[in-house]
């Protein structure tokens, strides 16, 4: 397989990625041919997966404007994966010129193309770190210049949590970023789940098997277990509903069955 020149040389182009899954159901063009396999096989299971994708970006996008409406112009999105159109940053800066933006993500390739496209842009940086380890990402560099954790921020945690297994205790993780963040501050979520898919939970499962198979496993979690992520918020209405019926800007007949799948929410410390 020949590697492309924007691959960085460190990453393994052979091992499916999580993040280039997801570039490849959003329509992107930074994956390999070993993430499209992975992608259709779970697709063969649950096809309406792109548009489930689809409609997370959708609900990042209105809770972004929503932020900002609030007035909250930090943004620390976990994460972030590949940059696509209608980024966070984008967003952000559209409704309030010089909102700042910190991506953070693991995979060396969603590092590499968000410093690519934030180049020259003084208010987003990125940071190669894990959401399993809270204070490297509160302490690096370019949270510290660009986050200022005494006023309110907006921490996204946008389609992630449910590839953090119950051993990793997702739970302490986001409760330790929650208390590092000044009251005010809002946590903008998506959460995958059974409840809501339009197919049968054995059906669904033969996806969820793909992604194990990867070594990425997706943890569905109920809607109880995702609320308790908001535990030290107060949540914004209309609560934790499915992604579609978070203040929607389009009309839902429109929607796609499989756009309900799974779980939206915002909630606001005190």
């Amino acid at each position: 397989m020949e590697r492309p020149a924007w691959a960085p040389r460190s990453i393994d182009i052979a091992v499916p990625s999580v993040s280039r899954i997801y570039d490849y159901y959003l329509g992107g063009s930074h994956n390999f041919e070993v993430d499209r396999e992975a992608a259709r096989r779970a697709m063969e299971f649950m096809p309406g997966l792109p548009k489930i994708m689809q409609a997370n970006r959708a609900f990042m996008r209105r809770a972004v404007r929503f932020a900002v409406d609030e007035g909250v112009t930090q943004f620390l999105d976990i994460g972030s994966g590949i940059p696509t159109f209608g980024n966070a940053h984008e967003v952000a800066q559209a409704a309030h010129p010089g909102a700042r933006v910190v991506y953070v993500d693991h995979d060396p390739v969603a590092v590499a193309h968000s410093e690519a496209v934030l180049a020259g842009n003084a208010d987003a940086g990125v940071v190669a770190a894990d959401l399993r380890k809270p204070e490297e990402i509160l302490s690096s560099p370019e949270v510290r210049a660009l986050i200022d954790l005494n006023r309110p921020v907006a921490l996204l945690l946008v389609a992630i949590l449910h590839f953090v297994e119950d051993a990793d205790d997702p739970y302490s993780a986001v409760a330790e970023l929650r208390d590092a963040l000044a009251p005010g501050s809002l946590l903008l979520l998506t959460h995958a789940s059974y409840e809501g898919i339009p197919l049968s939970a054995e059906r669904a499962e033969g996806a969820v098997d793909v992604y194990k198979d990867i070594r990425n496993p997706l943890i569905m979690r109920s809607r109880d277990e995702i609320a308790r992520f908001f535990e030290g918020y107060d949540m914004v209405e209309p609560g934790l509903v499915p992604m579609p019926l978070w203040r929607p800007d389009t009309a839902l007949e429109d929607e796609d069955p499989y756009a309900f799948s799974g779980f939206a929410g915002v909630g606001r410390t005190a």
